[in-house]
């Protein structure tokens, strides 16, 4: 990193504790006056409940014994009561108690509760969009919440990574493995959620694990109503941490971990391959192209130079490589000031091998910076102002043909293509292959990807109570700026083909030997500036709550080179509820994007939910063994802006054709008109309605949320049906109608027995699409709609075996424009009209509902804790195609695999699980089909944790909170119907990493 990158980091810090240190500050206590000891006196102390991730706990009972008066703690988890040194401070919920606590001399107190139990978790404040947060018993939203103390076991760099599992209704899957880009595709019901960070649409990339408090899936529309034509997706709302009112914390956390690939194609060795492509040039009707002498050189090794084998991803990928994070946080407060204040640090290394001759590093990397600051100052009494700051900086590297490149070139290489080095020390190539993969990886120079991310937050709230009680105003303003930028430091090289050996070799030049790129362009400068106005009403009357706010917001981003994109309007909420018996929320956006024409209306987006506490009836028996139980329904409109550019006007393009004018007929370039426009387009809506219950049982031991929820998605962009007369094609219509409906399942169970804890934790969900329309085209037989099918369902031929015999081919279908031989694929004639074609073919692969799931276990004893996340999927389909799974691809010089070693032949016709293998692309064999697809079910050991805290009398002893020791995995073991490739990644990417880690935790 240059000296300017760090001076302005550094400043940035300087800035971080400028804040800090003004957080000591106060109107008569500061942190240090905190701290002093009066046990003379009876005095008026604040005590903070909170969890061991520093949550608050809202709506606990801390009750002081001796004098017996009580108070609940407020939104802050916070209660004021009258106490002295060695008073015994109790803390309840529900009449259940949680902790006991002797009070000391201190004015501000913080009492820590086990975040484990059931009671704790119900209890805490519901995350919704724009940063609010509700009561439990005010909401009667669909959500689901995740702490740090959980994400933080993960072994990661991409929070998406992190919420695998935990969350139910949330879909995750893992295309890539590349440091720093694990590509994690997230789905929340179906759908591509919205991202909020303390309340502002952000990407995930954002934020680091360590800086978070809380991650809450937003999934219904009354929680998501108030997003407007962003709110149809769902949300995923992270809250950062905040500072508190007590001394200053500081927590310091440093781990380390081995990475190794969890799947590598297997490759057949030069013998084998050699062996195999004979057949398949016989299969084909060619010559071998390998004699006997040849396949013996293969077997003995004994001519390395012309008759190689190279196992390419041992040459180029290591076995292992590193990873490393290093947290320092500090979080503290008074009554004027409370802060927190984050600095991390993490380097991902990759698994290309590297040279010593070179002065730069030519593999994969990703390394990370990041320091976030969250200050929230007391201006007056009645006045606070919040003050976030996030800064990042991050580097990627790779090899300068690309990862992805050498990745493709060992798909498309076999073992005996070439030699890595010629006998005079040149890299080995010919004709066909004139990319070495070993020069690729070492001597291609690198290409280096700067990233920039910086983000001030800026809040003023103001509680009005002198003027109405309960009433408060807000300003937010924020700002955002990202840079990418590309560093290309590539460079070519030459390769030889060696002919002969020895002395009387003679060697053939392919390329050149270039010198270093040194080019830079910029990837991306987006920005994005975020306003918005609240106005809100929160007051308790006897048995009555009220919680309401509007809003107005603009929110302005700007990506590089194309127009600004514009939200703005207002949002609403309100909630009531009686007796936390009976809860009503309403909740609205209003707002419009400048991706709509001018007169176009303002999108309008209401929701309603209820819900009823059955157990505050009078009616209901009083059974020791139920605690609570609470029926939720929510149903409402929401939006999804997919208009794209400016589709409503026409675009006009350049044209090919010259105009030609006068008598000189001089010809002049001209504009024709582009994709027609859609002067009509509209934002696409979705119908949301959401069922649950959810229930205490046992002495508030388990707890169980179960919902149904069913989405009718309208008016969704789709490709028309154009006649060719027309001459242009037309931009998508709001046409399309899908459906999606599911079942989701959560339990958790939480025991103690003395120093002994343990949990179960789990979630299931399932999820079912239709296509109800989407403008289909004519289909001649009602198997080939796509209509009234899973959205997204595959089709393709359907496989019925092998042929065995030319007599059974003969008494088949006919395949148009193939004549096929024993050992090809045969398909099922569908219509029954003789010929295999087009109108043959149909759905593929399971269309049950998707089911993913999954279970976090543990316990703790006597300063040792222990989890296990189990994560996995079911009803999913795995279609393998391409030079990742067929032989001899790449104009039939490609790879060949183990599994191709499974072909059909005379003698193995019997036991034969994949075709008679061919050189190049089978028209027959090589095609989409049920032949290729697979179950991509699989069971994942997602993370598992042991750690250790050392006991407090040998920490106090040395001024330490706390030391806690722990090590733990990440993708250690998988279980997968279908095991030959990744169930995530299907094999032929950068592959995802098996990580080992070990660590220490040290609070100050």
């Amino acid at each position: 990193m240059s000296e300017k990158r760090i001076l302005k980091l550094l400043g940035f810090v300087l800035v971080s504790w400028a804040f800090l240190n003004f957080g000591n500050l106060s109107y008569g206590n500061s942190v240090n006056s905190i701290l002093r000891q009066d046990t003379s006196q009876l005095k008026r102390i604040t005590f903070a409940i909170l969890d061991e991730n520093d949550f608050p706990l809202i709506g606990a009972d801390v009750i002081n014994v001796r004098l017996n008066n009580a108070i609940k703690t407020d939104s802050t988890g916070t209660a004021k009561l009258n106490a002295e040194n060695n008073d015994v401070i109790r803390i309840q919920y529900k009449g259940k108690l949680l902790k006991e606590y002797t009070a000391n001399g201190n004015v501000n107190q913080i009492i820590r509760i086990d975040g484990n139990n059931t009671l704790v978790k119900l209890q805490k404040q519901v995350v919704l969009t724009n940063d609010i947060k509700l009561a439990a018993n005010l909401t009667t939203s669909s959500t689901q919440a995740v702490y740090n103390n959980d994400l933080i076991k993960s072994t990661v760099t991409s929070v998406k990574n992190a919420l695998t599992g935990r969350l139910a209704g949330l879909y995750t899957n893992q295309s890539s493995g590349r440091p720093g880009l694990d590509e994690v595709s997230v789905l929340l019901r179906g759908q591509n959620p919205i991202v909020l960070i303390d309340g502002i649409p952000r990407d995930l990339t954002m934020i680091d694990l360590e800086e978070i408090e809380s991650v809450t899936v937003l999934k219904d529309a009354v929680s998501t109503a108030m997003l407007g034509l962003r709110s149809s997706g769902g949300a995923i709302a992270i809250t950062t941490k905040k500072g508190f009112i007590g001394a200053q914390q500081i927590s310091l956390t440093a781990q380390a971990g081995i990475q190794s690939p969890l799947k590598l194609p297997k490759t057949l060795g030069a013998f084998d391959y050699a062996n195999l492509y004979n057949e398949a040039r016989r299969n084909s009707g060619d010559q071998p192209v390998y004699t006997q002498s040849d396949l013996d050189a293969f077997r003995t090794g004994s001519d390395p130079i012309g008759h190689p084998d190279v196992n390419w991803q041992d040459q180029v990928l290591k076995d292992k490589s590193t990873f490393s994070r290093y947290d320092l946080n500090f979080r503290g407060g008074g009554n004027t000031a409370r802060y927190y204040v984050g600095l991390e640090y993490q380097n991902q290394k990759g698994q290309f091998n590297e040279s010593d001759l070179n002065e730069y590093s030519t593999n994969t990397s990703f390394s990370n910076y990041t320091v976030r600051s969250n200050v929230d100052i007391n201006l007056t009494p009645k006045m606070t102002l919040g003050l976030h700051l996030f800064g990042r900086i991050g580097n990627y590297t790779q090899p300068g043909n690309t990862a992805a490149t050498i990745f493709n070139s060992i798909l498309n290489t076999p073992n005996n293509a070439y030699p890595i080095y010629n006998e005079n020390g040149s890299y080995g190539g010919n004709t066909q292959f004139q990319n070495n993969i070993y020069a690729q990886t070492v001597n291609s120079g690198y290409r280096l990807n700067y990233r920039r991310d910086i983000i001030t937050d800026l809040t003023l709230r103001r509680n009005l109570d002198d003027i109405v009680p309960g009433l408060w105003v807000q300003v937010l303003v924020s700002f955002y700026s990202g840079l990418s930028e590309n560093t290309d430091r590539s460079k070519s090289f030459a390769v030889y083909k060696q002919n002969g050996s020895g002395s009387t070799a003679s060697y053939q030049l392919f390329g050149t030997n270039g010198t270093q790129n040194n080019n830079t362009s910029t990837d991306y400068q987006n920005r994005q500036s975020y306003i918005e106005g609240a106005v809100g009403y929160k007051r308790n009357f006897g048995l009555h709550q009220i919680d309401a706010q509007i809003r107005a917001t603009s929110d302005n981003v700007n990506n590089g080179g194309d127009l600004g994109l514009n939200y703005y309007g207002g949002s609403g909420r309100a909630a009531y509820s009686f007796d936390e018996r009976y809860t009503a929320e309403v909740a609205f956006g209003l707002n419009k994007t400048n991706r709509y024409p001018k007169d176009s209306p303002m999108g309008f987006f209401p929701a309603v939910g209820l819900s009823w506490t059955l157990t505050k009836e009078k009616f209901m028996p009083q059974l020791q063994w139920l605690n609570d139980l609470k029926l939720f329904a929510s149903y409402g409109r929401t939006g999804n802006d997919a208009a794209g550019y400016f589709v409503f006007q026409q675009f006009y393009v350049g044209s090919p054709s010259s105009y030609f004018f006068g008598t000189s007929a001089s010809s002049s370039s001209a504009l024709r008109q582009d994709v027609l426009a859609n002067p009509n387009v509209t934002w696409e809506k979705g119908d949301k309605l959401n069922l649950g219950l959810k229930t205490t049982l046992f002495k508030n031991q388990l707890f169980m949320q179960a919902e149904y929820f069913n989405n009718k998605y309208s008016d969704l962009l789709t490709s028309p049906n154009l006649s060719t007369i027309v001459g242009t094609t037309l931009r998508n219509l709001n046409v399309g109608i899908n459906r999606y409906s599911g079942v989701e399942l959560q339990l958790n169970w939480h025991q103690s027995f003395g120093d002994f804890s343990y949990f179960i934790a789990g979630n299931a969900s399932t999820l079912k699409s239709k296509v109800i329309y989407q403008n289909e085209v004519y289909r001649a037989y009602s198997y080939q709609s796509r209509t009234g099918q899973p959205v997204g369902q595959q089709f393709g031929y359907i496989a019925d075996g092998l042929f065995q015999s030319q007599a059974e081919i003969n008494s088949a279908a006919k395949i148009t424009g193939y004549n096929p031989v024993p050992g090809d694929i045969r398909y099922k004639d569908l219509n029954g009209d003789g010929v295999i074609d087009q109108f043959d073919q149909a759905k593929i692969g399971t269309d049950k509902p998707l089911v993913y799931y999954g279970a976090n276990i543990g316990f703790s004893y006597s300063g040792f804790d222990f989890s296990v996340l189990l994560q996995g999927v079911a009803n999913r389909n795995l279609l393998l195609t391409g030079n990742s799974e067929w032989e001899f691809q790449n104009g039939g010089f490609g790879q060949a695999y183990e599994h191709n070693l499974e072909r059909w032949t005379p003698t193995t016709a019997a036991t034969a699980t994949y075709p008679r293998v061919t050189v190049g692309n089978n028209f027959n064999n090589n095609i989409v089909s049920s032949f290729w697809m697979h179950s991509g079910n699989y069971l994942r050991l997602k993370n598992i944790e042991l750690g250790y805290t050392i006991s407090s009398r040998f920490t106090n002893k040395i001024k330490v909170s706390s030391i806690r020791l722990f090590v733990n995995g990440t993708n250690l073991f998988t279980s997968a119907s279908f095991d030959r490739v990744d169930p995530e990644t299907n094999g032929g990417v950068y592959p995802i990493q098996r990580v080992i880690n070990g660590g220490l935790s040290v609070k100050f």
